[in-house]
């Protein structure tokens, strides 16, 4: 909450002319109504008409500031708000962004988009309804209170008492029943963004594997429960607002009755009873809504907990956090790294270097290993044992965002953005001229137009065209060191063949690493690494492999017979 509390306080200007102007607002609304009852009670007295007359300009008056001061309040307030709740989400994208693509091991991309659209949301409650309306309702009520007792101390000492059930004892009473009922719908609308967002990226297949229904109806349930968790909370809302509003009638109601026993008595003039009465009816209009501060103290706090809880998570190092790579291009090593990953063995024991300037390939079966290397190496997870050097210093000490900008990476699934051909293009060289775009379209053998169409996801392109899309977005980067990961694994062997001797030209004198099924082409690296159920088996020259007669032998061989039956 310290941080919530420091980010709404540097917007301090607007919250000190939200509480006056609030202020303000609220002793000319009190103020508004006890002159109406006194000009009700006057007129019965049949004054001159010039008094009338200057206390229905007074009225108007009253009636002017409160709505200017109203007016006002509310634009700043809510642009206040706005702010805060801007501040608070780059906030938290600035974390989760030092913190990708870590933070998915542990959350789901549908309760993050929750965190960062539905909690932060939730916190435009603090400053509206938690921050400075209680310093507001405790200025009006206290002037009220002061301005009673000039008629009747005890009429002021009711209003207290009633200001003191209303906002201090009556709302934490209540507060516990609201925190479970928050915390649970905060939970139940990320369980709900998570599996909307699943059920939409999964569409498609659950169609056509007849789930379609049965997944609709898990979501709907699911819904329903967030819906009735909102509606539990709408009726304590209810509640809490009924026995403050309760308590608030009682108090108008105690004023009235003593008030008439003082007028009858004489300890107070008649012609202020009305007065006092609306006066008392308006400043509680104030009250009632503080029977919601704790709660929404409470939901705001719960709300922050869940933000805190991914941007504190312990992930590692930051990706802005670290040291600059100075060697161009500079060599890739794995000393003695082992890496586990939901628990699961997935490395053991790797050992390698690709010196600067040299190329080398990552081959073996499906699952032996070869991608987690990759990852490993762009530093997206952090190793259990053992040390990643790039250009001879530990990865640990080395800025991510650097390593990222010195290195042209092909992954194996890759993200297309909805928008146009440029915009998915450019995202690898801002400063491209449509020439250079078009050239390596070209290069890549695709026939599009730079403002053509592209779908979220790529989805309007064969899996062909979006890695060859994916290969042209490298052309442009074009950095000393590439990382490829199955590069052409969706091509035809034909296409394939033309894109990897080009490949091979393109990064002469380059430091490149290779992940690939195909052996075909990798002939003309200077090192091969032959992975097998996450270990490293054999190292060396193509040449040097054969030789040995061991597990590479035997790819080859499978793949020349595959070739063959074709």
């Amino acid at each position: 909450m310290k941080e919530l509390i420091d980010t709404v306080l540097k917007e301090r200007k607007a919250v000190l002319l939200s509480i006056v102007l609030g202020a303000v607002g609220g002793i000319t609304a009190v103020g508004l109504f006890a002159m109406s009852g006194f000009i009700i009670s006057e007129a019965a007295l049949k004054p001159p008409l010039y008094f009338i007359l200057l206390l229905a300009a007074c009225l108007k008056l009253f009636g002017f500031v409160k709505s200017v001061s109203r007016y006002f309040e509310r634009i700043i307030s809510h642009e206040a708000t706005l702010t805060i709740l801007n501040n608070l989400r780059m906030n938290f994208y600035d974390h989760l962004e030092r913190l990708a693509p870590r933070i998915f091991t542990k959350y789901r991309s549908g309760d993050l988009l929750a965190r960062i659209v539905g909690d932060v949301e939730t916190l435009q409650n603090f400053f509206l309804r938690v921050f400075y309306p209680p310093i507001v309702t405790a200025i009006v009520f206290l002037t009220t209170i002061l301005f009673t007792m000039f008629y009747s101390g005890w009429i002021a000492f009711v209003i207290l008492i009633s200001l003191v059930l209303t906002t201090v004892i009556i709302p934490p009473l209540l507060m516990n029943s609201h925190a479970k009922v928050g915390m649970a719908k905060l939970k139940k609308r990320g369980e709900l963004s998570t599996e909307a967002t699943e059920f939409l990226y999964g569409y498609r297949d659950l169609a056509l594997s007849h789930k379609l229904h049965e997944q609709a109806e898990e979501l709907m349930a699911i819904s329903d429960d967030y819906a009735e968790e909102q509606a539990r909370e709408g009726r304590m809302i209810i509640r809490d607002q009924a026995i403050n509003a309760f308590i608030a009638m009682l108090t108008v109601a105690g004023v009235l009755i003593l008030g008439s026993y003082f007028v009858t008595t004489g300890q107070l003039n008649g012609l202020f009873l009305a007065m006092l009465v609306l006066m008392t009816l308006t400043v509680f209009d104030f009250a009632i809504p503080m029977a919601l501060v704790p709660t929404f103290k409470k939901e705001s706090e719960q709300a922050m907990a869940r933000l805190d809880e991914v941007v504190t998570e312990p992930l590692g190092k930051e990706s802005d956090v670290g040291t600059l790579i100075k060697k161009q291009p500079f060599s890739l090593a794995m000393q003695e790294v082992s890496f586990n990953y939901a628990d699961t063995a997935t490395l053991k024991d790797i050992n390698f270097v690709v010196p600067q300037g040299t190329r080398a390939a990552i081959v073996g079966p499906s699952g032996s290993g070869k991608s987690t290397i990759m990852q490993l190496l762009l530093d997206m997870y952090s190793v259990e044992k053992g040390i990643i050097r790039i250009a001879g210093q530990p990865l640990e000490e080395i800025k991510s965002e650097d390593l990222w900008s010195k290195v042209t990476v092909l992954l194996q699934q890759n993200h297309f953005f909805y928008g146009t051909v440029r915009e998915n293009l450019i995202i690898a060289k801002r400063d491209a001229t449509d020439d250079e775009l078009r050239e390596v379209l070209d290069e890549m053998e695709l026939d599009f137009d730079l403002d053509q169409h592209v779908d979220e996801k790529g989805e309007n392109f064969s899996g062909g065209e979006k890695q060859r899309l994916a290969l042209a977005r490298m052309w442009l980067k074009d950095t000393s060191v590439w990382l490829l990961d199955e590069p052409f694994s969706a091509l035809d062997p034909s296409t394939a063949r033309k894109l990897h001797e080009k490949l091979m030209k393109k990064t002469v004198g380059k430091t490149v690493l290779l992940v690939s099924h195909r052996l075909v082409g990798l002939e003309d690296l200077d090192q091969i690494l032959v992975m097998e159920d996450g270990k490293l088996v054999q190292a060396g020259q193509p040449e040097e492999l054969m030789e040995q007669q061991g597990l590479y032998m035997t790819l080859k061989e499978i793949e020349r017979n595959t070739i063959a039956l074709f």
